[in-house]
């Protein structure tokens, strides 16, 4: 089997490991993570065994990046010259993806990165379960329970 360039690689699975890490890491961290999938990926495509799946690998490359970014975001400080009456709502999530950002981010970890996994990147929950550390029914579940909370806040918002 001849192993395919890694530009045709990007080509072809770039754009959903690039809606998965929206989903898992939200619009302003998003473009890093991938960045960071595709690198880390770039040293060790020549080593990836010939019969690997490339998209379930590039997905768990991004699972460990968004991981990263996650962490790190929580260390990091925000600077400011003065403590804010209220909130900003300039350059929030919320505010570049809309409603489905919003219910995306009230799920759990675990249910948020399952519903990436799933239905953004379209992996068998057999994979995600490898790439997650549990079982395959586990992540059955927590896809289920996010999307029955993701269903329950749409119906709420379309009603008057």
């Amino acid at each position: 089997m001849t192993v395919k360039p890694f530009e045709q690689v990007v080509d072809e699975h770039g754009p959903a490991v690039l809606r998965v890490c929206r989903a898992v890491v939200g619009p302003v961290d998003a473009e890093d993570a991938w960045s960071e999938t595709f690198l880390s990926a770039l040293r060790a495509y020549p080593d990836l065994p010939d019969d690997a799946d490339v998209g379930a690998w590039l997905v768990t490359i991004a699972h460990r990046k968004a991981i990263d970014i996650t962490r790190a975001r929580a260390r990091r400080a925000v600077p400011v010259h003065e403590v804010p009456d209220r909130p900003s709502t300039r350059g929030r999530p919320e505010d570049w993806d809309g409603d489905l950002w919003t219910a995306l981010a009230q799920l759990p970890d675990k249910q948020r990165a399952v519903v990436a996994y799933h239905y953004v990147a379209g992996l068998p929950y057999k994979d995600i379960a490898t790439i997650t550390g549990g079982s395959t029914d586990a992540a059955r579940r927590a896809a289920a329970d996010g999307m029955k909370t993701l269903r329950a806040t749409y119906q709420q918002g379309a009603k008057p």
